[in-house]
């Protein structure tokens, strides 16, 4: 929508400011270039940053004190070992030996498949079941994210180098938003640190001055600047750019499998570029809510049974609009496995790119 009729949706647009928007090019008023100049995106950078202050000090208890100080350093956690060795070795045969409806996405050198695990998948698989909803992991993903919600769960497999291109754009470093959010990885495969390993800013999740300065300079721009993921409110910096706002230098996480990482990826992280083909498998999370709300919640999300119907919703609705146009997306793709190789599995459809 452009023009006068852009000015149509303004209320809604002034309403979205209190909430987790983030787009500066679909909210006119989020991404207004006199109203950022005014410090309107600093200051619900700094807002939100103060709230999910004050709701992971509601959630200290659920943490270590250890543990609570190795995320403000890091802003992320690692903890290796996570499941005793039998009970890892049962969830893992569970995840690889399943069979259902997958999700998948392509883009430059990597192919991504998402099993959804909720009401539809979870009743199968009760080893995998009870580690998820069980407090010590769903505590680790509640304070980093600063809120008591059930995350949204998924079997995520990234093949890297399936095919020669560039890199996907998770490899370029970036912040998902502007307030503290999380994602984990619960690693049931090898991750080496040259292929497609976590690598993390350390630090990043707290906006010291030079962040602020360089995101408000982005602000003014990012509506009508060319880099698509930027404009919608996952801001992109380049290498150079990162080295001069005084964080450490970034880490790559190498993982073996029964290693869980945890993040506020609000922070700086980017997927490793890989030096060579790898297939890397997790249960991957993540949950985010209203950043400007005082209290953290607790995690009593209506009917289990319910959980997981809303998201395929959308994603039927998101196949449906996208009916008969060209081009690659998020798409389901038929039964698969989590190891299913790419090449396989793209034989019924057309390849994407090239």
């Amino acid at each position: 929508m452009r023009g006068w009729a852009r000015w149509l949706w303004a209320p809604l647009h002034a309403i979205g400011v209190a909430t987790s928007a983030k787009s500066f090019r679909d909210n006119i008023v989020i991404g207004s270039p006199w109203l950022n100049r005014m410090g309107l995106h600093v200051a619900r950078r700094r807002l939100a940053a103060r709230m999910g202050q004050r709701r992971r000090a509601q959630l200290a208890p659920l943490l270590s004190e250890q543990d609570r100080a190795d995320f403000a350093r890091d802003g992320y956690l690692v903890k290796r070992d996570f499941l005793p060795p039998e009970v890892f070795a049962a969830m893992r045969a569970e995840v690889l030996s399943l069979e259902a409806p997958a999700r998948e996405f392509i883009d430059g050198y990597s192919f991504t498949r998402l099993f959804p695990l909720d009401a539809m998948t979870l009743p199968g698989m009760p080893v995998t079941a009870s580690v998820l909803s069980s407090p010590r992991y769903l505590n680790l993903l509640a304070y980093v994210g600063s809120f008591r919600r059930f995350p949204r769960l998924s079997i995520q497999t990234v093949f890297s180098r399936f095919r020669e291109d560039v890199p996907d754009v998770q490899s370029h470093y970036h912040s998902d938003t502007f307030h503290p959010t999380v994602k984990s990885w619960f690693f049931l495969t090898e991750v080496e640190a040259d292929a497609a390993a976590f690598t993390y800013v350390p630090g990043s999740h707290e906006a010291n001055r030079r962040r602020l300065a360089w995101e408000r300079r982005v602000s003014l721009t990012a509506r009508d600047g060319r880099d698509r993921l930027t404009a919608e409110g996952s801001l992109r910096i380049s290498e150079d750019e990162l080295a001069r706002l005084g964080y450490p230098a970034p880490r790559k996480l190498a993982a073996a499998p029964n290693t869980l990482i945890v993040a506020d990826t609000s922070g700086f992280h980017r997927r490793g570029v890989s030096e060579g083909r790898a297939c890397r498998i997790s249960i991957w999370a993540y949950s985010r809510s209203n950043p400007f709300l005082p209290f953290a919640g607790g995690i009593g999300f209506g009917v289990p049974a319910l959980r997981g119907r809303a998201a395929r919703a959308v994603w039927a609705l998101q196949e449906w609009l996208r009916k008969g146009r060209p081009g690659g997306g998020w798409h389901w793709a038929g039964i698969r496995r989590p190891e299913t190789p790419p090449m396989d599995a793209a034989a019924n459809r057309p390849r994407i790119g090239g």
